[in-house]
């Protein structure tokens, strides 16, 4: 797993929120920003940035419908302005959300996780089955 220079360049260019800082969601939900991690999978799907969240009060007894718009909310306002002219360009925007920080690639059966993939079409995040 390679974690790029250039995600975090793309981070840090006047799209605002550093590492830690608190992002409101349509739920209610507050999250904080972890990392940005940047891979090609393989398999012909070509580049994908996950873009890994952390909310304490996450509840996994949530909704999927209410938790897929928080997924969605932070693909269209937080992920895709960010990799619009990242270099690979982005071919899928994965954002995870957990109530604790887990070490990227680690497991923790304790963890409440979410995930969603998109690929970015222009303005839109559009959702992939995984």
């Amino acid at each position: 797993m390679l974690r790029l220079a250039i995600a975090t360049v793309v981070l840090s260019a006047g799209h605002g929120h550093a590492a830690g800082e608190r992002i409101p969601l349509p739920s209610g939900l507050e999250v904080a920003f972890i990392e940005v991690v940047g891979d090609d999978p393989g398999y012909g799907y070509g580049y994908a940035y996950q873009f890994r969240f952390v909310a304490a009060d996450l509840n996994p007894a949530q909704d999927y419908v209410t938790t897929e718009a928080d997924l969605a909310h932070l693909c269209l306002s937080y992920a895709l302005p960010r990799v619009a002219d990242a270099d690979p360009p982005a071919r899928s925007i994965v954002i995870s959300l957990a109530d604790r920080e887990v070490p990227f690639g680690a497991s923790d059966p304790d963890a409440v996780q979410f995930f969603g993939a998109y690929t970015p079409e222009g303005s839109e995040c559009v959702w992939q089955a995984f």
